[in-house]
């Protein structure tokens, strides 16, 4: 069985709730520790999909290993094997796609409620409603040349995007678990101090319902990441 390789660009943003659930089913997985100097995999074709999680770097950095993570997101998907982005990963693969990464409309910390806006959307994404998932970032992708646009969100207009029929681009943070939106929550007060944005929520806010809110979260991404891994080139 091939792994899938996940793609770990920061230290405290790691897969989470993905490996918990990849685990639960008996999937295997390498996590590649970009900021340890790791190395990506030599070929697409190792691997049973790819996994680009989030970072608080841009995905327009020049950061040395970004032009070879692009080619290696090109690889993938002219091979068919199955790309998940997530928040900067989403952003990776549409410039890997020829998208365009920019400032977001919004800043958005905390959840947000999204809305379908196709057809294909409901498989992806399931009938849990609301459809809220939680947010952490200042910039936002452009479709990419052939993506559908599946979600949009009221203070960020493009939250996920579908190319054919596996490669997966999202804005938000379907990944998280507690340890992980505790861990952001205390990292980044004073960010949430700062900003004025009406898409940031106040920690305290967050806290309040956090263990209903991830319930709600994880049975949406258990639907995603079940619908994608049905492609896995194992």
């Amino acid at each position: 069985m091939k792994p899938l390789a996940i793609i770990q660009h920061d230290p405290h943003d790691g897969p989470a709730f993905f490996a918990t659930w990849l685990t639960g089913q008996g999937l295997a997985f390498q996590v590649h520790r970009m900021f340890e100097g790791a190395t990506l995999p030599a070929r697409a074709s190792d691997c049973s999909g790819l996994c680009l999680l989030g970072g608080p770097m841009s995905a327009n950095d020049a950061l040395d290993y970004y032009p070879a993570l692009l080619a290696l997101v090109r690889s993938a998907v002219a091979q068919d094997i199955p790309v998940i982005g997530h928040c900067l990963g989403g952003q990776l693969l549409s410039r890997a796609l020829g998208g365009s990464v920019t400032a977001a409309e919004h800043t958005e910390i905390g959840w947000s409620t999204l809305q379908p806006v196709h057809a294909l959307a409901e498989q992806w994404f399931g009938h849990e409603r609301p459809l809220q998932l939680f947010q952490w970032h200042s910039e936002s992708f452009s479709l990419p040349p052939g993506a559908i646009q599946l979600l949009r969100g009221s203070h960020c207009a493009q939250q996920a995007y579908l190319l054919g029929e596996r490669h997966l681009g999202m804005q938000f943070h379907c990944e998280v678990d507690a340890a992980k939106v505790r861990e952001w929550l205390h990292l980044g007060a004073a960010d949430i101090a700062a900003s004025d944005s009406p898409a940031v929520q106040d920690a305290q806010t967050l806290l309040a319902t956090l263990e209903s809110d991830l319930a709600r979260s994880q049975r949406i991404a258990s639907h995603i990441y079940a619908r994608w891994a049905r492609q896995l080139r194992l």
